[in-house]
C-alpha cells in the first residue's frame, strides 16, 4: 500500500452520487459491512457490542434541510445492509467536531451538499479525523461532496480557469474560478463527481494541467470508488453502473485520462 493510502488508516469509500435503488448495496454495501468489521473488532475488545448493527455517523452540512436530506440517506444505507445511521447535522459556517466520533462509532459517512460548506466545516478536524480513523480502524465513506473532501487536496468547485470555461457553470458550486483547498487527506489524489452526469472531467483535467495535482479521478454517478481494500495493494477498484476517470499528466504536455468501470482497478499513486 503507497503511503499517501496509509493515512487513511482504514478503507475509504468514494461514492460519486445517484440514487439508483438496484445498485445501493453494490454502492453502499462495502463501506456498511466495513462498518460491521470495526465494529465487531471493537467488540472484541470489550468497547462494543459484537453482532449489533454497526452505528455510522452520517455527517450533513445543513443548509435548512438537513433531516430531511437524512432521512433519505437513511433510507439508502439501509436498504443496503443492517447498520443504525446516527445524523450528525452542520450549520452552515459552523465546524464539525471530532468528539461526535464516539467510541460506540463504526463508521463515518460524509454526505453530499455544498462541496465548499463541507471544506469549510472540516477545515479544523481534517488533522484529527484522519488520526482518530487511523487510530481505531474505522471506514470512511463519503458522497459527492464527502468524497471530494477524502483528498489530501480537494476541488471544491468553480467553473472557470483564468476565466475560461472548464465545465458547466451548473456545476460550479457557487464558485467562479476553479479552487482546490485542503482535504482530509483520506486519499492522495483529488476527487470530483457527478462525471457523467454534470461533465466535471473537462474541471478535473484542468487542475491536472495546471499542476494543482499530480492525479485526479472523476467518479459517475451511482459508482463506488474503494480505497484501502483488504489486500493492500495500493489500487483503487471501482464498482457500480458507471466508470472512474482517472487524471494525470503527460509526458510532454497535457493529460492522460484513462477510464475504469466496475470489476476494474488502478494504482492509487
Amino acid at each position: 500500500m503507497s503511503s499517501g493510502t496509509k493515512s487513511s488508516g482504514g478503507r475509504v469509500f468514494l461514492i460519486g452520487g445517484g440514487w439508483e435503488e438496484t445498485v445501493a448495496d453494490v454502492v453502499h454495501g462495502p463501506f456498511l459491512r466495513a462498518a460491521r468489521a470495526a465494529s465487531e473488532a471493537s467488540g472484541a475488545s470489550g468497547s462494543g457490542s459484537a453482532g449489533s448493527a454497526p452505528r455510522v455517523l452520517c455527517v450533513i452540512v445543513d443548509e435548512g434541510d438537513g433531516a430531511e436530506q437524512f432521512a433519505r440517506y437513511d433510507v439508502a444505507l439501509r436498504k443496503a445492509g443492517d447498520c443504525t445511521p446516527v445524523p450528525v447535522l452542520v450549520p452552515v459556517g459552523e465546524r464539525f467536531e471530532v468528539g461526535t466520533v464516539t467510541e460506540d462509532v463504526a463508521g463515518v459517512f460524509v454526505c453530499g451538499g455544498l462541496t465548499p460548506a463541507y471544506q469549510e466545516a472540516f477545515a479544523d478536524s481534517s488533522g484529527p479525523l484522519s488520526a482518530l480513523l487511523r487510530e481505531r480502524g474505522l471506514p470512511y465513506a463519503g458522497f459527492s461532496a464527502g468524497a471530494a473532501m477524502a483528498a489530501r487536496d480537494a476541488v471544491v468547485g468553480g467553473w472557470l480557469v483564468d476565466g475560461v470555461a472548464v465545465c458547466p457553470p451548473d456545476t460550479a458550486e457557487d464558485l467562479e474560478e476553479l479552487e482546490v483547498r485542503p482535504g482530509l487527506g483520506l486519499v492522495p489524489f483529488g476527487v470530483d463527481n457527478h462525471a457523467a452526469q454534470w461533465g466535471t472531467l473537462g474541471r478535473l483535467a484542468a487542475v491536472v494541467a495546471d499542476g494543482r495535482l499530480a492525479h485526479g479521478v472523476t467518479i459517475d454517478e451511482n459508482t463506488l470508488l474503494e480505497v484501502g481494500g483488504e489486500g493492500g495493494d495500493g489500487r483503487a477498484r471501482v464498482a457500480g453502473l458507471g466508470r472512474a476517470h482517472s487524471v494525470r499528466p503527460a509526458p510532454g504536455g497535457g493529460v492522460l485520462v484513462r477510464s475504469y468501470g466496475d470489476g476494474e482497478s488502478f494504482p492509487v499513486s
